[in-house]
């Protein structure tokens, strides 16, 4: 305890006064500045911990990983094509969500890349892939963002009706006993997970779908029983063994939980499905009052920490950065208070957090390379998506 808050004390410590203002006028001093030409805080100087400072700071790590990326992109506008072009949507994502204009020429250059995947059927994804409806999802969020003078309102609106079909439901032959109902997911059965079912809400609330819209309804069915919480909306023979609130990937296919299960058999929570998980239930109108949250949110509680995706350690690392972002931005809290009774300025200490962990060149990595996340091009879109919701105007007053 006493350590914790030595650490948080450390680096709350600012720089002395002159070599602030020093650094700043070294940005405010410098031609031709912007997102694409790295100030001299871009070459690694060390800032401290005001406001102006924060602001500082976020800019300079969108100026290093835009410069990265804009060096990585391929000629055709992709970027980790041997991959998926999800990735490239993912760093398109990213980059117009702190600020870069659809025409910017990375960002157009991902854009038409991206448009050679639409398919017939509606779909947007590689041809052959198991991962269609993840693809999908992944590039209505990109093209949704793009969209403002309507030029993808119809590859947009096709798309909706794609991963509608390929949601679990009735057209399946399957009724909402099914553990499957309302899910989505990939591979070679299409087995629905939380990962992909999340995704699917994520990129129908981009298109304006809300609550009522029936495709979230089916879904929530589908995630509340990823909930280690036994309720009415979950009664999977999984909640009771581990009713810890947090969240798994799939009470599907015999259940599933990359973080093991217990002695009793139950599925283990983590990290990362259950910030997906939270985010879902507020997406699709669950409220705060919901037992579902409240279960959730004492899980986010007792395992909240930026040094590993819990439940998980560094596997999955920066896709937890970015749901956790997400998830805490949409419940509407700026500071979470564990259960030792510390306050967390979250988005803060995440941006500080990112800011230790940008690479030399400008990116992201992560040494435990499961799940794609030693694709420096992916994690940097990652870590782009993160910091959307840790922009200086996001800053609660201190």
């Amino acid at each position: 305890m006493k350590c914790a808050h030595f650490r948080r004390a450390l680096r709350s410590w600012p720089l002395p006064r002159f070599a602030y203002y020093a650094a700043l006028l070294t940005v405010l001093l410098s031609p031709g500045a912007s997102y694409f030409s790295p100030s001299a805080f871009a070459q690694g100087q060390t800032v401290g911990t005001g406001a102006a400072d924060e602001a500082t700071l976020y800019r300079q790590m969108v100026e290093r990983a835009s410069g990265f990326l804009a060096r990585i992109q391929a000629e055709d506008g992709s970027f980790a094509a041997y991959a998926s072009p999800a990735v490239t949507a993912i760093v398109a994502t990213g980059l117009m969500q702190n600020g870069f204009a659809p025409d910017h020429p990375v960002v157009a250059r991902a854009l038409k890349y991206l448009e050679g995947f639409v398919q017939e059927d509606g779909g947007i994804y590689r041809p052959g892939t198991y991962y269609q409806n993840y693809e999908t999802c992944i590039a209505m969020m990109c093209f949704n963002l793009a969209n403002a003078d309507g030029r993808y309102k119809a590859i947009l609106e096709k798309a909706e009706r794609f991963v509608k079909r390929e949601q679990w439901d009735e057209t399946e032959g399957i009724d909402q006993s099914d553990f499957r109902y309302g899910g989505a997911g990939y591979g070679r059965s299409a087995r629905p997970d939380l990962s992909n079912t999340h995704f699917l809400i994520d990129a129908l609330r981009a298109v304006g779908r809300g609550p009522d819209d029936e495709a979230i309804r089916k879904a929530i069915i589908f995630v509340s029983r990823c909930q280690n919480f036994e309720s009415e909306h979950n009664t999977t023979p999984f909640a009771a063994k581990n009713p810890d609130g947090g969240f798994y990937y799939t009470p599907a296919s015999g259940g599933v939980s990359f973080a093991g299960q217990t002695p009793t058999g139950g599925l283990r929570s983590y990290g990362s499905m259950t910030y997906a998980g939270l985010k879902s239930m507020i997406y699709a109108g669950v409220g705060p009052e919901d037992p579902r949250v409240k279960a959730a949110w004492e899980w986010i509680r007792k395992h909240y920490d930026l040094q590993s995706n819990p439940g998980l350690g560094k596997a999955g690392l920066y896709y937890y950065y970015h749901v956790f972002a997400k998830a805490l931005d949409a419940i509407g809290e700026d500071i979470v208070v564990d259960e030792e009774g510390i306050a967390h300025d979250w988005r803060r200490e995440l941006l500080r957090e990112l800011a230790k962990r940008q690479q030399p060149d400008g990116s992201w990595v992560n040494e435990e390379s499961r799940w794609m996340e030693g694709e420096p091009a992916l994690v940097t879109g990652y870590v782009l998506m993160a910091l959307a919701y840790c922009k200086p105007e996001k800053l609660p007053k201190k």
